[in-house]
């Protein structure tokens, strides 16, 4: 169940300049565990640490959601660099790995977490597709290892079985599609076609958007699942044109531009009808180069809230090359997190770091780096870390309990304003 903030039609809406927030190898010293840790609450086994906090990244190299993973790399490496200058973890350099997730087509990401447990990682940032994530979790988990994902959305993850080692900084798609279903209404669509993808991502996000646009008084005339590795979508489209729906929503990843050019190609574009994108497809390089006009005018929703400017420069301090800033800040929060609950944990453990995360996201003295947190810690305070994605008080379930969603706008470059047109933030109850 999502309750809402009541402001307009029951959605909190906070306008201001943000940073644009979209959806999912390296080095770093071995650890070695040796030393015993606490008993840990879960049913997880009882990883022992070595009092060296070991983060792996499982975060898109290649594949469908390859264009998130510059951003979520840099949003991990901007804080570990804070977290080392400010001392590190329990007296010592926090030590990382970075592995490729690659996405579903692939056993990339098994093969990568394999590697990230023989490194001893005692935390794994990752994965951004939520059907990759799902793919490894019972490894990850049962392995004692916090399993903790800056980008996964679907629904799957609020009641999955994961030892209670499972945390991300990312909404669940109740809330996201509870947003766009609104929008895609107060657009007055009363006609809606869908065109997803058939995963859990997809389908479930799919899921939340019809009922919103039904229970909104609107009618979706046609949804089509596809297969996300189909080489045509002229038939998918073709069921939609049928309908001649008034708004059409693509929900996906990379394989939408495929599905955009056959949109304009039946003679369905976006200046004839509404298209309406999500976090996943919602990019800035997808399109870059079709016809200039293609998706002038195109929304898409995307969870986050705004991030203050001086953050996206201290990002092209990590990487120069950034393009894309989406979801860097959710995974900047999560290797914080991670930090200041293994402070708080006093163990490098991930049994005994999971069981402080809840803990340090709130109900104590705010605080918003590394190291004012950490400073309040060992001062023997307890603190709530406020991220630069947003709150991140963790409910039982490991979601975020009040999160945020951006509605974005493309213009006539085929690209989307990094200045989002509003804000909607919900609470969720887990």
């Amino acid at each position: 169940m999502i309750r809402i903030a009541p402001v307009g039609r029951a959605l909190a809406v906070v306008a201001a300049t943000s940073l644009a927030l979209t959806a999912c190898g390296g080095g770093g010293d071995t650890a070695t565990q040796t030393s015993p840790s606490a008993a840990p609450a879960s049913s997880a086994p009882a990883a022992k640490g070595d009092g060296v906090l070991t983060l792996g990244t499982l975060l898109p190299q290649t594949g469908s959601l390859a264009f998130l993973g510059p951003p979520e790399f840099a949003g991990v490496d901007l804080a570990l660099k804070e977290i080392n200058e400010a001392g590190g973890v329990l007296g010592k350099p926090v030590a990382k790995f970075d592995t490729d997730s690659g996405d579903t087509t692939t056993n990339i990401a098994s093969q990568s977490v394999d590697k990230l447990l023989a490194q001893k990682a005692d935390a794994i940032i990752g994965a951004a597709s939520s059907s990759v994530s799902e793919s490894v979790i019972d490894k990850i988990t049962g392995a004692g290892v916090v399993h903790f994902s800056p980008a996964n959305t679907s629904d799957k993850f609020t009641t999955i079985e994961d030892k209670g080692l499972y945390f991300r900084t990312s909404p669940p798609d109740k809330l996201q599609g509870r947003v766009l279903g609104d929008l895609i209404v107060a657009d007055g669509n009363d006609t809606v076609g869908i065109l997803a993808m058939q995963d859990s991502y997809g389908t479930g996000l799919a899921d939340q958007v019809q009922k919103t646009v039904t229970d909104g008084g609107a009618e979706v005339v046609e949804r089509v699942d596809y297969d996300p590795k189909a080489a045509d979508f002229s038939a998918d489209v073709a069921k939609l044109k049928a309908k001649n729906p008034k708004g059409i929503v693509l929900i996906g990843f990379e394989e939408t531009a495929k599905v955009v050019q056959e949109l304009v190609k039946q003679g369905l574009p976006a200046s004839k009808h509404k298209w309406y994108m999500v976090d996943g497809n919602t990019s800035n390089t997808n399109y870059i180069k079709m016809p200039k006009g293609t998706l002038d005018g195109v929304k898409g929703t995307i969870p986050g809230a705004a991030a203050p400017e001086d953050f996206q420069k201290k990002l092209l301090g990590v990487n120069s090359k950034l393009e894309d800033f989406s979801y860097a800040p959710e995974s900047y929060d999560a290797a914080n997190l991670v930090a200041l609950a293994a402070e708080a944990a006093k163990s490098d453990a991930g049994t005994d770091i999971a069981t402080k995360l809840a803990e340090v996201s709130k109900g104590g003295e705010k605080c918003t780096n590394f190291k004012a947190c950490v400073d309040l810690l060992k001062a023997g305070k307890d603190i709530d870390y406020e991220g630069v994605s947003g709150p991140v008080e963790f409910n039982d379930a490991g979601d975020p309990a009040v999160a945020t969603i951006g509605i974005y706008q493309y213009g006539d470059d085929n690209k989307y304003a990094t200045k989002a047109l509003e804000y909607r933030t919900g609470n969720i109850a887990g």
